[in-house]
């Protein structure tokens, strides 16, 4: 039908979406405007068209700038070739100016003639109408001009009144004022209001019904004198004048009153011979029985869908057959569908709103990370009309409407308890929602009775378990046991605690569930209200913790201590302040039944750098609601708190220094004398380490000797000694990023290019998140028997909430090799290395880039997924690696080696004529992109200056490969195929890849230091490997230009059936765009709008070898001419002093204070770096003034002044390294008092 032309729906949300639906139906073609705070809408996204209405002005996203801009609306309209308008309901819909405006631009208005929304829009006309066709009314005025009229009209109708805007609609501008009193604090408020929203500011009073039911009458005008009544709607369940609950047909009506609600109805729009949808509402007075006319909506109401669901017809397609009959041979008949009209069955909506029932339906504004609307079977009559999905921001600008939400059956009763199942099986997470207080509701007696009045709601008790955020504290996360566990092949880490002794604790001492959900608090706590009364427990560091007690005449301040468990009175305050550093780094808050929010990826745990898990995938902030299991608040436990003898001495100190902890760690998989001299491991397991002050939960950073090492550089893996082939790591492995060891965290990488002398033991992993900057530490080598047996007996303790010893004797260390096989029996040398107690890493041929490795590793995959061996977990492949976790509990090391051995017997003798599946994806590439520029000077600027790949990462990729242009780089890089051997190199499925042509491979050195910055999607080059970063973070690699996303977090799509787009031995090929043609890419792929090109193919490796072979003398010259500018480039590093280059750890600042007579100090209250001194010395400060910024454990930490004094000496300077409690400024008490 497309014969109706483009029409433009001018609204948004929930109601673009359902007009759209109908046009779609109707083979129309549609157009969508958006504000940009919109831009991810539905609506946006499932029309045909959809243009912008404020691209110029982003920040304004107010309804006067974007969907009551009439001009902007109307030059959409012309640049589109739009034949009609769709308003919708709200905005623009019943703005007769609009109206006149769509028609003399010539286009068709889909609604009511402007004059009947000039008559029934100003609701004192409508009311004069209404008793011009004797149709009864409500005691009311005229419009008021001024407060003082107003208030002699209210007294002459006597209070309660309802002021009431004249024009809009949806409840807005309507306010009861039981008195004078509260009409004078409402006038002015309800005129700026209503003006706001609908640019009139006439308002009046009405004589205000205490109990009251609304009903209201579907109608539809063909605007030549026929008026069609459509049954009837109940919308008296109602907030704010806001409907909440809608139903047709209205319960508990007499026949007989229907009739005359119906006669009234098509009598008052007949008069003025009413066009198209409209609805007509009436207020029963329940104590009188009496009906009195409210007002007329000259527009499709919200909740018209329940009146389709029961006539059986679609309303908007009757509203677009009549706007365009006088241009298309389409007409609608009223009589003919009079005659047709029938009641089936009963219809009840749901309006779900992003607002807070529980803080008096405050509007709430975040973003949504899970939406996921129940719709039922095939035998459920269930429709979800909305806008939102999860990924996308809720703007506080306009209406907090999410969805509706409708069922349709044969009866009242059956439609209330599907519903009922439709919310409770619904899930909205992000910002706070009504859907709880709805099930709720539903289940209530008296709307399951018909008899819910007007104001009922203003009582309706919904109290639900839930913690308030006052503050956020520092870094408090949701955490949760295992973690993220099956994705460690494509770069996401395992998140959860990082003391996971201590969270384990903490979750059996309140009999939760081992993956129960609770917070870890880092530096200090936040500051938290609990609705209900629930049962807690905190563990780990020692941390300042108030608790604030609401007692009927006053309050009472409880202080908490770790390790027991206390109970929370409703309405109490929890205060938490600084972690004890003496004690520790990190505490832990449990509460009894755990914290409610969805799993992403099977965890709640948080993933901060990859924005998901836990609560919006961030730390948590003010304003934010943490819901809690209602069922399990109060549990009868046996135990209020943890045994003495279980509490590790770890926790027990209270001195900022103590001796050095041991860490005991299985030597390897890097070791003597393959990697390190046997005089670098000795100093490695004798010497003390200290703790970086910027060490965080992606890893330890340590400060100590450096190796002298084995080898003078990495080889084709990179010019450190330190740098090899990409392998996969081992949780906790002590991983030397050049000199600098750094201990991986549980949201440390999982893929990468460095070796790794140790690994920490699963029993010892908690001790890592407990390690405060400037600790010393000492590594113990120990066997993984050992290892094996005290895990066993940690998880026995955390059961049984008893000791166990475990005898643990010094061990001299033994290889980290536990067996090499020869390449004369098994084709390729294979050495099987001890990666800590859980990973074994098997290691295939020569350190060289060589794909017929990495078939042979994705082989022996293969073959372990066809023969699954019991205790292993799960297996990452590196460039010729592939590294299998497994349990030791169930499983030896030896077991699993042989197992192997097997394996390779049987495949040794395949990989010559292997070949693997081998999509070819074309990506758009923004080349030498603006993002990428912008790192490379931040670099510069913040982190090392005259590096020699500055000013231009492409020009140094030239001069060390030999190449006698950009140009030259360029095209390489284009016509390069690059094949996919491995994923999570840089996190969340960034592929390391590898040109197949030798002759497109270009060698560059990796930043030294390492950027703290690059760009999500940024495409690099290190070593010899191409990286597209998968998200945004720290990076080494040279920068090239960007690319669309790797990693889609919210959707689904074509492309991205799993998270993540990639697969092993994907080749990527890049063409060039645009830096505003990628930003619209990046926008659409996410969404499904824009699909690369990919075709489907094969790798094999006879088809490498043959062109290996056909190219051997080009690719001779291109190698030779590489390795002369390499070094040649390498000669002018060792000439300049580059080479060396390191990083210049600040040093600490032992200056004499000279402490003189009535000076005072200001403390840091973390150990750290001073990146910013805010004052100068003679200022004078006021209590709560920031005076400094630290940065400590990758976080900035304001440093306030505790008292009013004069500045008289900064004992440190920026840059200085700090330890907790060490002076930072000196004030003079003399000149403060003055």
């Amino acid at each position: 039908m497309t014969q109706l032309g483009k029409v433009l729906i001018a609204n948004r949300g929930t109601i673009a979406t359902r007009i759209i639906r109908t046009l779609k139906a109707m083979d129309v073609p549609s157009v969508a405007i958006y504000a940009v705070c919109d831009s991810c809408s539905l609506h946006v996204r499932i029309a045909d068209e959809s243009v912008c209405l404020n691209p110029e002005t982003p920040e304004q996203n107010q309804p006067l700038h974007t969907y009551m801009d009439i001009d902007r609306i109307l030059e959409i309209a012309r640049e589109t070739k739009a034949v009609a308008v769709h308003p919708g309901y709200g905005f623009l819909s019943e703005n007769a100016e609009f109206v006149d405006r769509c028609e003399d631009q010539g286009l068709i208005f889909i609604g009511p003639k402007s004059e009947h929304i000039s008559i029934f829009g100003l609701k004192h006309k409508a009311r004069a109408l209404a008793m011009e066709c004797n149709i009864p009314l409500l005691p009311g005025s005229q419009l008021m001009a001024n407060l003082k009229k107003t208030k002699i009209e209210a007294t002459r109708i006597g209070y309660p009144v309802m002021l009431k805007s004249t024009a809009g609609g949806g409840g807005i501008g309507m306010t009861i004022c039981l008195d004078e009193v509260e009409l004078e604090e409402s006038f002015e408020k309800v005129k700026r209001q209503v003006f706001k929203n609908f640019g009139n500011d006439g308002v009046f009073v009405e004589k205000f019904i205490q109990r009251a039911r609304h009903i209201e009458v579907q109608a539809f005008g063909d605007g030549r004198g026929q008026v069609l009544t459509i049954g009837d709607r109940d919308c008296s369940c109602q907030r704010r004048n806001q409907k909440v609950v809608e139903e047709c047909p209205a319960p508990n009506l007499a026949f007989d009153t229907r009739l005359c609600l119906y006669d009234w109805s098509e009598r008052l729009l007949a008069r003025v011979g009413y066009r198209s949808a409209g609805t007509v509402e009436y207020i029963l007075d329940i104590d009188t029985g009496n009906f009195y006319f409210l007002e007329v909506n000259t527009r499709l109401q919200v909740e018209h869908g329940v009146t389709e669901e029961v006539f059986g017809i679609d309303i908007v397609r009757w509203m677009l057959f009549l706007a365009f009959e006088s241009v298309a041979k389409i007409s609608i008949d009223l009589n003919k569908e009079r005659e047709r009209l029938k009641v089936s069955g009963h219809s009840i909506q749901v309006r779900v709103y992003a607002e807070d029932p529980y803080l008096n339906f405050r509007p709430a504004s975040d973003q949504l990370t899970e939406v996921d609307f129940y719709r039922g079977g095939d035998k459920e009559n269930i429709r979800v009309e909305t806008w939102i999905e999860a990924g996308i921001h809720i703007p506080p600008d306009f209406d907090p409407m999410l969805a509706k939400l409708i069922v349709h059956t044969e009866s009242r009763m059956e439609s209330l308890s599907l519903l009922h199942k439709v919310i409770k099986n619904s899930k909205v997470y992000g910002c706070e929602n009504n859907l709880e207080y709805l099930q709720l509701f539903l289940q209530d007696n008296r709307l399951k009775a018909g008899e819910v009045t007007t104001n009922y709601l203003d009582d309706f008790a919904f109290e639900p378990a839930r913690i308030d955020v006052v503050s956020g504290g520092a870094q408090t996360t949701v955490q949760n046991l295992p973690g993220r566990i099956g994705y460690w092949s494509v770069g996401v880490p395992p998140s959860g605690p990082f003391d996971s002794n201590s969270f384990r604790l903490a979750n059996r001492l309140l009999d939760n569930d081992h993956d129960a959900a609770g917070l870890e608090i880092v530096l200090y706590g936040p500051t938290l209200v609990f609705s209900k009364a629930t049962t807690v427990v905190l563990v780990g560091a020692q941390i300042e913790a108030e608790l604030k007690i609401l007692l009927p005449a006053r309050e009472t301040i409880k202080k908490l201590a770790c390790w027991k468990v206390y109970s929370i009175p409703p309405g109490s305050e929890l205060v938490l302040g600084n972690v004890f550093e003496s004690s520790g780094a990190r505490t832990y808050l449990a509460i009894a039944g755990g914290i409610r929010c969805p799993e992403y990826l099977g965890s709640k745990a948080t993933f901060t750098l990859g924005n998901f898990g836990g609560h919006n995938g961030r730390c948590l902030r003010s304003g934010d609601v943490l819901r809690l299991n209602e069922e399990a608040l109060q549990p009868n436990l046996k135990r209020m708190g943890l045994p003495e003898p279980l509490i590790p001495d770890f926790f027990k100190s209270n001195t900022y220094t103590r001796a050095p902890l041991g860490i005991r760690v299985t030597y390897g998989p890097h070791g003597s004398p393959d990697f390190f001299t046997e005089r670098d491991i000795e100093i490695f397991f004798s010497c003390d380490w200290e703790v970086h002050y910027n060490s965080s939960r992606t890893g330890v950073r340590l400060i100590g000797p450096k190796p002298e090492w084995a080898r003078k550089d990495g080889g084709e893996a990179g010019l450190h000694p330190s740098n090899l082939h990409d392998n996969a790591y081992a949780f906790g492995t002590v991983d030397f990023t050049g000199d600098m060891p750094v201990i991986l965290g549980p949201d440390g990488p999982s893929l990468g290019g460095f070796v790794c002398p140790a690994t920490v033991i699963t029993a010892d992993l908690w001790k890592l998140g407990q390690l405060r900057a400037g600790d010393k530490i000492h590594f113990i080598p120990i066997s993984v028997s050992k290892a094996t047996e005290l895990e066993a007996a940690g998880l026995i303790c955390i059961q049984e909430l008893r000791e166990i010893q475990v005898q643990v004797q010094p061990e001299e260390r033994s290889s980290p090799i536990l067996l090499t096989l020869s390449s004369c029996e098994y084709g390729d040398d294979i050495c099987y290395r001890r990666a800590g107690d859980k990973f074994l890493l098997v290691e295939y041929g020569r350190p060289e880039i060589n794909f017929r490795l990495r078939l042979r590793v994705h082989a022996l995959m293969e073959w372990l997924k066809k023969n699954p061996v019991a205790g292993v977990n799960e297996m990452t492949p590196g460039i010729r690696s592939l590294q299998l976790h497994y349990d030791p509990q169930r499983l030896s090391a030896t077991r699993l080696i042989d197992q192997l051995q097997v394996a390779e017997s049987s495949l040794s003798a395949q990989i010559d004529v292997m070949s693997v599946t081998s999509r070819t994806l074309f990506l758009p590439m923004s080349w030498d992109d603006d993002a990428c520029r912008y790192a490379v000077r931040k670099y510069d600027q913040a982190v090392r200056e005259d590096a020699p790949w500055f000013p231009d990462n492409i020009e140094f990729i030239r001069r060390i490969n030999g190449l006698d242009s950009l140009e030259d780089v360029k095209k390489i890089i284009f016509d390069a195929s690059y094949l996919v051997l491995g994923l999570g190199d840089v996190y969340l499925g960034a592929p390391v890849a590898v040109p197949i042509d030798p002759r497109h491979r270009l060698v560059t050195t990796k930043y030294n230091p390492a950027r703290t910055w690059t760009a999500e999607n940024s495409v690099g080059i290190g070593g010899s490997y191409l990286c597209i970063y998968g998200m945004e973070g720290p990076g080494g690699y040279q920068l090239v230009g960007r690319t669309l996303q790797m990693w889609n977090r919210f959707h689904q799509t074509h492309e991205f059936s799993r998270p993540y787009l990639l697969r092993f031995f994907d080749q990527i090929r890049f063409y060039e765009v645009s830096h505003d043609e990628l930003l619209k890419i990046r926008f659409d792929f996410p969404l499904g709008q824009f699909s690369p090109t990919i075709l489907d193919g094969t790798f094999s490796i006879p088809d490498y070898q043959k062109l290996l072979d056909e190219n051997l003398e080009s690719t001779e010259r291109f190698v030779t001419k590489r390795k002369n500018a390499f070094d040649e480039e390498l000669n002018r590093w060792h000439h300049d002093g580059q080479f060396q280059f390191s990083v210049q750890e600040a040093d600490h600042l032992n200056e004499d204070i000279g402490d003189v007579e009535g000076d005072f100090v200001l403390q840091s209250p973390a150990s750290g770096s001073v990146w910013r001194i805010i004052v100068k010395k003679g200022e004078f400060v006021e209590k709560g003034e920031v005076v400094m910024i630290l940065e400590s454990m990758k976080m900035e930490i304001e440093v306030r002044a505790t008292f009013d004094g004069l500045v008289a000496k900064i004992p440190i300077k920026e840059t200085s390294r700090v330890k907790s409690g060490q002076t930072l400024i000196v004030f003079s008490c003399r000149e403060a008092s003055l």
